[in-house]
């Protein structure tokens, strides 16, 4: 196999003529319609914990959800802003203070808007009836009669007969409550389904945006911590002697941990380089060529997913037999911020500002990690630099807690690149094989698929297939076969879809080339799901494709997926250099149908990013590894694509 590089800026690519992205492509669907707030386990039900109107008229939306980068400072507001009927600029966001906003399990699985989105909106729903009914009061009219914009409620019937959300509540808690508060319908939107200026723009475009390393703190200790080799050494002797000698550094021992710190990092780093330390290295393991070998063997036994018709049938009806095996291999987060975390404790109450996707987990862990009560833990989340996934584990939080309760004093932990790849949770590597049957008419018959080590979300067929079987054999989680993985693994945008789709995508396009068949036209043959097939139109609409017999020797491609209820077809463009397998992509088309948009330009952005990052890890990405020890420390190894053999 060939190396294959990408010959394409990120700049080239985004501002030229090559990406087209167009939302959505089917009828909009409404959210869910709470008739209340919605009885979610953690969620408080008392819309006061989301959200506070000020004396000043300002509103203070409180969430556990926290800003990765993904918009949702901004698209939660527009949520409040939409209900409450105040405008969007009014809103301030509150994010991920554990000891300020209501619980949330972590800011993951795409759930912000499509699981809190409407506990949100029952909230500013109820909020706003209350305060309609206490203006109802004040103004001595009927609710029926009054109308509310930008937080102001009047009644049309008699001039200048208005009162404020402000003057309503005076900067106190809204007591009162109602069982039932209906939402707005979609065609009522004002707020959602635009695309205001980021609420996290500014700070970020001019520097003032901070994140969990910019605490500054007076006093703080720069800590710099004694890493293993590879993963599964055990130290076996240490030498902090000459370290200690290091003016002003610290030496903590702290069973499994050791670090230096200082209130200088370059010292801190000085310091560490001078510890002496010998690690018994694990037993000879796998590595990145053996693994797949290793994760078929080990694998636990395989569950069915989905089955329809039989297979047996499937097989008398076939008049051939296709299979092949396709291998993902572990891929990195690579964060543009690495985890950091600052921890002070005072007064008995540790403080730990955390880049972490997961706060309010990370406060249980916290304060089991210092034997403390919860309620005597706070973690603060400001703007992270990225997760995909990668943040919700958060171990640097506990060490810079663990060392501030050692020292007494702040402690900073930021992961240089090395510990952020030696410390990632990896997309797993994984296996997925797949039988298919075509009759003599050129339909699939048969559809056999196994997927080993990934998960199986998304893994069951869409397309028409009458004798079919989706089997899965362990999770992306890991947790229930010890030993599967050489380190640890955890998700990496939209676990398990990503490999499920690149398999069976890939499977069709075989399907399709057996029978001579075009790509677009052989899937749309198979497709009775008339969303899928107005997504598929759409972007074949969009990208120009001109049917054409397989093999064509075109540099085009097609892929078509389902994700969270939401439906995407994409097209590509490439180049190949048949004498060094150098891929240039060209152009891509992204077609989405997500039902209501509540920020049309964050769905945008977030499929920009989703095509960036899908084309790394397709073409260029993949985490090496022997023995326990990762290979690539700095920067990600360009290496040869995935692809099934």
């Amino acid at each position: 196999m060939k190396r294959e590089e990408l010959n394409l800026s990120r700049r080239d690519f985004l501002a030229g003529p090559g990406l087209f992205v167009f939302f959505p492509v089917g009828p909009l669907e409404a959210f869910q319609e709470p008739a209340r707030l919605p009885a979610r386990p953690g969620y408080p039900t008392d819309f006061n914990a989301y959200l506070r109107v000020g004396a000043d008229a300002r509103v203070t939306c409180f969430v556990g959800k926290v800003e990765l980068g993904q918009g949702a400072k901004t698209s939660l507001a527009q949520l409040l802003a939409e209900e409450l009927d105040v405008a969007l600029d009014a809103v301030d966001m509150v994010m991920g203070d554990t000891d300020v906003c209501p619980w949330d399990m972590g800011t993951f699985g795409s759930l912000s808007i499509r699981q809190f989105g409407p506990v949100l909106r029952g909230a500013g729903a109820e909020a706003r009836a209350v305060l309609l009914q206490l203006a109802a009061e004040h103004l001595q009219a009927p609710v029926e009669r009054l109308q509310v914009k930008a937080g102001v409620v009047s009644d049309p019937s008699a001039q200048g007969k208005r009162v404020t959300y402000a003057q309503l509540v005076q900067g106190k808690r809204i007591e009162r409550h109602l069982a039932k508060a209906p939402v707005k319908p979609v065609r009522a939107y004002t707020v959602v389904g635009q695309s205001p200026r980021r609420k996290d723009a500014l700070e970020k475009a001019t520097g003032k945006a901070k994140y969990a390393g910019d605490m500054a703190i007076p006093g703080t200790l720069h800590a710099r911590i004694l890493r293993p080799p590879a993963h599964g050494a055990t130290l076996k002797d240490v030498d902090t002697s000459a370290a200690e000698k290091v003016a002003g550094a610290r030496v903590v021992r702290d069973g499994d941990l050791i670090a230096v710190l200082h209130e200088r990092p370059d010292l801190a780093d000085k310091a560490l380089g001078l510890v002496k330390a010998q690690f018994q290295r694990p037993r000879p393991g796998v590595d990145d060529k053996t693994i797949f070998d290793h994760l078929l063997k080990a694998a636990p036994p395989p569950r069915v997913v989905a089955e329809s018709g039989n297979l047996a049938e499937g097989e008398k009806l076939a008049a051939s037999l296709i299979e092949r095996t396709y291998l993902n291999s572990y891929v990195a987060h690579a964060t543009l911020e690495t985890h950091s975390a600052v921890a002070m404790i005072e007064g008995g109450k540790v403080t730990v500002w955390a880049s972490t996707q997961t706060p309010f987990p990370v406060k249980q862990q916290v304060a089991q990690a210092l034997g403390l009560p919860q309620q005597n833990v706070r973690v603060v989340t400001p703007y992270v630099g990225g997760g995909f996934g990668g943040k919700s584990a958060s171990r640097q939080a506990i060490e810079a807690a663990r060392l501030a309760k050692s020292t007494g004093k702040p402690v900073q932990v930021v992961f240089d690149r090395a510990e952020e790849f030696f410390y990632d949770t990896f997309r797993p590597a994984a296996v997925v094989k797949i039988r298919a049957g075509l009759d003599g008419a050129g339909k699939m018959v048969l559809w056999d698929f196994q997927v080993y080590c990934a998960g199986d979300r998304e893994a069951k067929q869409f397309y028409d297939i009458p004798h079919q079987r989706t089997l899965s054999s362990g999770g992306w989680s890991g947790g229930s076969t010890p030993g599967l993985h050489p380190f640890g693994i955890g998700p990496w945008r939209a676990p398990s879809v990503n490999t499920n789709t690149f398999a069976r995508e890939s499977h069709i396009d075989i399907l399709a080339n057996q029978v001579g068949a075009d790509p677009v036209e052989f899937r749309l043959s198979h497709l009775s799901d008339q969303r899928m097939r107005r997504v598929l139109e759409a972007a074949a609409k969009q990208f120009g494709w001109k049917p054409a017999r397989t093999p064509s020797g075109r540099g085009v491609g097609v892929s078509c997926a389902i994700y969270l209820g939401t439906y995407v077809a994409m097209m590509a463009e490439v180049a190949v250099n048949k004498s060094t397998g150098r891929v240039e992509v060209k152009r891509v088309v992204c077609a989405q149908d997500e039902g209501v948009i509540v920020n049309p330009d964050g769905s945008r952005q977030q499929m920009e990013g989703s095509i960036m990052m899908g084309l790394g890890y397709a073409l260029t990405e993949e985490v090496r590894f022997k023995d326990g020890e990762v290979l690539d420390l700095s920067l990600i190894h360009i290496s040869e694509p995935t692809r099934p053999y």
